[in-house]
């Protein structure tokens, strides 16, 4: 590995090398990219976000129920409440129904129980009093106060016209288009960050770009193979990632074959995790293994953890520094959205507010309150999704006032560092350093910027994280800046209008709160870098320099993946086999010959 590296490297030096020889070249490809990349980022990005902000949500159709007056009412949802309120899945306008009845839920393996709710006229299955649940087989009669319904699943023939429907009505945009303009782009930006380091460029450069277009092809032929579709989320999340080597090669690029590493294993984990969501059952079973780990990621690194940038949530193992509370993040979202409780009574939410409460106090403890505030953030989207109760939310808002003042009382240098929010341009070269070099820098890029690797504002302390946003905007120009920062509203956008026709409650909860955090955490850190905000120190996400930042971005993205509805799109539903499809084909022609 050591010969290989040596003779790419004086490769590369010869190239380098050619290019000082005629600097004329230098200077004539850095000018053109900077136009180039720009219209490329368009050709990439315009169709994705379109697709994601267009796509239609056509509800599934997982069973129905056959009302006494002979009206079907389909089952949209593997959750539906059964009840006489008007916010019910399934309306039954009778007194002897109660507001909120009883629910009909889908397992991962197809099959179907009821839950009685407590209600006051009871639930049974042919004639038999449900004691909390029961199963429900294919024509089986439940009765809702004495109201008795018809359980009846979709057959083979459905299943098939209703597979056929959403391939046309939904039809994800074609990735191989923006697949290619992507890997040109990719070529192109190593080769200026070669010029703009030469003649100490080092060959982690191109190894890092051609790494990273090897495993995305690899990844969509690999996806393409398993008959999967609609990978705008994935390509925006390459594209940005792209962007991220870019930032490392510029402002740290002894750092970029970790952050590459921190890319394949973000998109690992982005796999794993959305698999893993496909058994709701065993998602609720390992929730308060989740509480545990994002209390223990956090806890731990309070207790071992190091400061750096003023905030102790750094924790190094053999050599290694990642912030845990990236991780929390996950475990957090995971342990808050895996839970039916909205649906099967108004409980409180005594215990995710304490997990909540633990986490915010180890977090004030590290002083990171950056990211303090983005768990509260998320924390009131996930409290709104699973009660909707505005009191206790207004009530608990209250109380984090309150505590923050609390405080402000017991550690007033934390109110040095708003002080300076607004006015950074009075202190210029004191406290509003960062920030106004960094508008400084991002102004002097204008909207196509000098060219990667050519800025200056690497220079400053935490451009590559805090302040990246100014770095893009210098080098990369504002535009494409601006593209950054419409992909990740772009996926909130998809996020909310993927509710409607969500499968389940936790992939709803899941996606509103991982699209949350991240339109949250882009705000505070490019807000933060403008001054338009108190600078927190939280990076923007997927763009940012930094390995647990990398890996937290894909696996938040896994929850949003879970939610796509469109046919052969979602992680969550395992893909019939092609000798499953072949016996419902027989199912189909048997049933039309009869």
């Amino acid at each position: 590995m050591a010969q290989i590296n040596g003779f790419l490297q004086e490769l590369l030096d010869q190239v380098t090398a050619f290019l000082a020889a005629y600097p004329v070249i230098e200077a004539w490809y850095t000018t053109v990219v900077r136009f180039v990349f720009p219209i490329l980022a368009v050709l990439i990005l315009s169709g994705m976000i379109r697709s994601l902000w267009n796509v239609p949500h056509t509800p599934e159709v997982w069973a129905k129920l056959g009302l006494p007056g002979g009206e079907l009412i389909p089952l949209t949802h593997w959750e539906n409440i059964v009840g006489r309120a008007a916010a019910s899945d399934v309306v039954l306008p009778y007194p002897s129904i109660s507001r909120q009845h009883a629910a009909l839920m889908r397992e991962k393996d197809g099959s179907w129980a009821v839950y009685d709710l407590d209600s006051t006229g009871g639930t049974e299955v042919n004639g038999l009093p449900v004691d909390g649940v029961a199963a429900l087989d294919e024509g089986d009669t439940v009765s809702f106060g004495g109201i008795p319904c018809a359980f009846i699943p979709v057959t083979a023939e459905e299943r098939r016209y209703q597979r056929e429907r959403r391939k046309r009505v939904s039809r994800p945009v074609s990735p191989w288009g923006s697949l290619l303009v992507l890997t040109i782009w990719q070529v192109l930006a190593g080769l200026q960050l070669i010029i703009a380091a030469a003649p100490e460029a080092s060959v982690n450069i191109p190894l890092a770009f051609l790494g990273l277009t090897l495993v995305m092809w690899c990844y969509f032929l690999f996806m393409r193979a398993m008959r999967r579709v609609g990978f705008e989320m994935e390509i925006i999340a390459f594209f940005l990632s792209t962007l991220s080597l870019g930032i490392t090669a510029s402002s740290a690029p002894d750092a970029l074959f970790k952050q590459f590493l921190a890319i394949c294993l973000g998109l690992t984990l982005f796999v794993i995790l959305g698999v893993f969501l496909r058994d709701l059952s065993r998602a609720r079973k390992i929730r308060w293994l989740m509480a545990a780990g994002a209390i223990g990621l956090l806890g731990i690194t309070l207790v071992l953890g190091s400061s750096k940038y003023g905030a102790r949530n750094w924790l190094s193992i053999a050599g290694m520094s990642f912030q845990p509370s990236e991780l929390a993040k996950i475990c957090y979202i995971f342990a808050g959205s895996a839970t039916l409780d909205r649906l099967f009574r108004k409980r409180n939410l005594g215990l995710f507010i304490v997990l909540t409460g633990v986490c915010l106090g180890c977090l004030a403890l590290m002083s990171d309150f950056g990211t303090a505030a983005i768990f509260f953030v998320t924390f009131l989207v996930i409290a709104y999704l699973r009660s909707g109760d505005f009191a206790t939310l207004s009530l608990i808002c209250g109380g984090a006032v309150f505590g923050g003042g609390i405080l402000l009382t017991f550690k007033p240098y934390i109110l040095k560092r708003f002080a300076v929010w607004g006015h950074v341009w009075e202190d210029a070269s004191g406290a509003g350093y960062q920030q106004t070099r960094t508008m400084s820098a991002a102004a002097s890029g204008g909207l196509t910027g000098v060219g990667a690797g050519e800025g200056w504002l690497h220079r400053i302390g935490a451009a590559d994280t805090d302040l990246v946003f100014g770095m893009l905007c210098e080098e990369w120009g504002l535009l494409i800046a601006v593209l950054a920062v419409l992909s990740i509203v772009t996926l909130a956008v998809f996020a909310v209008r993927a509710c409607a026709a969500g499968r389940s409650s936790f992939y709803i909860i899941a996606a509103c709160a991982a699209t949350s955090l991240l339109v949250f955490q882009t705000c505070l850190n490019v807000f933060g870098a403008v001054d338009l905000l108190p600078l927190t120190g939280v990076t923007f996400p997927f763009v940012s320099n930094g390995g647990s930042s990398m890996l937290s971005a894909w696996g938040l993205l896994a929850f949003l993946k879970a939610t796509d509805t469109r046919q052969n799109a979602s992680f969550a539903i395992r893909l019939p086999s092609r000798r499953e499809l072949r016996a419902e084909a027989q199912e189909v022609q048997s049933h039309e010959e009869d």
